[in-house]
């Protein structure tokens, strides 16, 4: 059964799209008999600039050749044709919006695939947003348009064994629909008390926790969900990212992010229904900043354990990647992809 994973956090900034990307490479590159997929289910379609070759391997340009095919190869163009035909799901052929980024990238692991995002998310999104809210008798439309990820993934017949998600940071329909295809979520944090909200806001947001009213109640996304007899994807991990190489017990980073390990583990006590561990430390996960090597890994779309120590070309410039705070990094996202 496919396990799909998806890295999303309501507040932007919190490097959901480097650490999916860094998360999913590594996964498929220790698990050459699995079948990868990766959907990008964001109009900036960073993830995917980044597996087609980043910045400097020309991965927009590959991008925008996707999206200009006669059928956009992305994820746009399959709502493209869900739009038309919204609440029952069409004959489609799902080759037409998988791309193979290894063709265009040597360093992505060859069993990875992905479906591509699209700035025409946001074109669709209002329109998509009016299917599902659209009253209809005996027809539960937004449940239906809930599910296009889930109805494209049925088309795929069990081909893939794991999927990740990169969803955009917000909550807009498509995020949504992107939420209720996952099992699992994965959601990056920042050391900073801003973070703090946001995790706060995102339970709010998925789970229908401390809403300010009933009024919202029976519009949040949990009710809907349940009430069509559907599961939640489950907090996997919280990855506590960017943190600083000289994090010390006594700093300021440290107390922020003790409180939060305190409110995850008073979340964990009182719904542990939305976990898929009953401890915090299994739900935790710690990511350095990962300084320059970050900076010349995403220019390169190359994965950390691809990545040579040393100095190197990056669109014209010579940087120094050191051997320590690469290793730092490869440890870092090891540690994630250990908790998947």
């Amino acid at each position: 059964m496919v396990t799909k994973y998806a890295f999303w956090n309501n507040k932007g900034g919190t490097g959901k799209t480097s650490l999916c990307f860094q998360a999913l490479t590594f996964y498929a590159h220790q698990h050459p008999d699995e079948r990868i997929l990766a959907i990008d289910v964001c109009p900036q379609a960073n993830l995917s600039e980044l597996l087609f070759g980043g910045l400097a391997g020309k991965g927009s340009d590959v991008l925008l050749a996707h999206q200009n095919e006669p059928t956009r190869r992305t994820i746009g163009g399959y709502f493209e044709v869900r739009l038309p035909n919204p609440y029952s799901p069409p004959t489609i052929n799902p080759d037409a919006y998988i791309s193979h980024p290894a063709d265009h990238n040597a360093t992505i692991p060859d069993n990875v695939d992905l479906i591509a995002g699209d700035p025409i998310l946001e074109l669709q999104s209002n329109a998509v947003s009016t299917l599902a809210n659209n009253q209809i008798p005996n027809t539960p439309t937004w449940v239906r348009v809930i599910d296009w990820i889930n109805d494209l993934v049925d088309t795929l017949g069990g081909r893939y064994d794991t999927i990740f998600i990169d969803a955009n940071p917000s909550f807009s329909m498509y995020t949504q629909i992107a939420l209720a295809s996952a099992d699992r979520l994965v959601l990056p944090v920042m050391a900073d008390d801003s973070s703090r909200r946001a995790i706060q806001n995102a339970f709010s947001l998925v789970y229908g926790l401390k809403l300010p009213s009933d009024i919202y109640t029976q519009y949040a996304f949990a009710t809907k969900l349940r009430k069509e007899g559907r599961e939640l994807p489950k907090v996997h991990a919280i990855a506590k990212n960017r943190l600083t190489q000289y994090v010390v017990a006594a700093s300021a980073y440290s107390a922020v992010l003790r409180s939060i390990d305190l409110d995850v583990e008073t979340l964990i006590a009182q719904q542990p229904d939305m976990f898929s561990a009953n401890r915090t430390k299994d739900v935790m996960v710690e990511i350095r900043d990962f300084q320059t090597a970050g900076v010349v890994s995403f220019a390169r779309g190359c994965p950390f354990y691809a990545q040579k120590p040393g100095r190197m070309d990056v669109m014209g410039k010579r940087v120094q990647v050191k051997n320590e705070y690469l290793q730092n990094c490869v440890d870092s996202i090891q540690e994630l992809v250990d908790a998947l």
